[in-house]
């Protein structure tokens, strides 16, 4: 996971550059900080405003007694696009203004949702195969007892008082 971190933080700022400096090339120095600036500004008020709609979304959902999922997964969608749109480069712009597309956020939402799945259900046989590997570990949320009678200790609770001595 590092690795991958490592990769993300370097890799992508470089192309980001490299491809910066390419446009620059062909254009201007001027054209290239011109197109940095407007796609921040523009990309940010984009993001602020379907943001805002999200928000409200969400919220007419709760007042309905629905659940927001999809909601959440668009607004949480927008404030990435808005954080690659804010970000100078090329390759941020492009993936941030599709953030913004909802079509392409319906999309996402379909495959998102099934890689979730796929991890829940991951993560649901990972657990169920850790309990069944472990003999008598009883979950208690189950109905069923397995305690036989000669496992049962019957005890009784005396207080000791502190006036008493040992």
């Amino acid at each position: 996971m590092l690795f991958r971190l490592f990769l993300l933080f370097t890799l992508i700022p470089l192309a980001e550059l490299w491809l910066l400096l390419w446009f620059s090339s062909l254009t201007s120095p001027t054209v290239t900080f011109g197109l940095v600036v407007v796609t921040g500004i523009l990309g940010a008020w984009l993001a602020r405003k379907q943001g805002a709609q999200a928000w409200k979304k969400i919220q007419m959902n709760l007042v309905q007694g629905q659940q927001p999922t999809g909601v959440v997964l668009d607004g949480l969608m927008i404030l990435i696009a808005g954080a690659f749109l804010i970000t100078p480069g090329i390759m941020t712009d492009m993936l941030g203004f599709a953030l913004l597309i909802p079509p392409l956020r319906e999309l996402l939402k379909v495959h998102i949702g099934e890689w979730l799945r796929k991890k829940a259900m991951l993560q649901v046989q990972s657990h169920a195969s850790f309990h069944s590997s472990h003999a008598g570990f009883q979950d208690f949320g189950s109905t069923q007892s397995t305690v036989k009678e000669e496992d049962i200790i019957d005890v009784e609770f005396v207080r000791k008082e502190s006036s008493e001595t040992d």
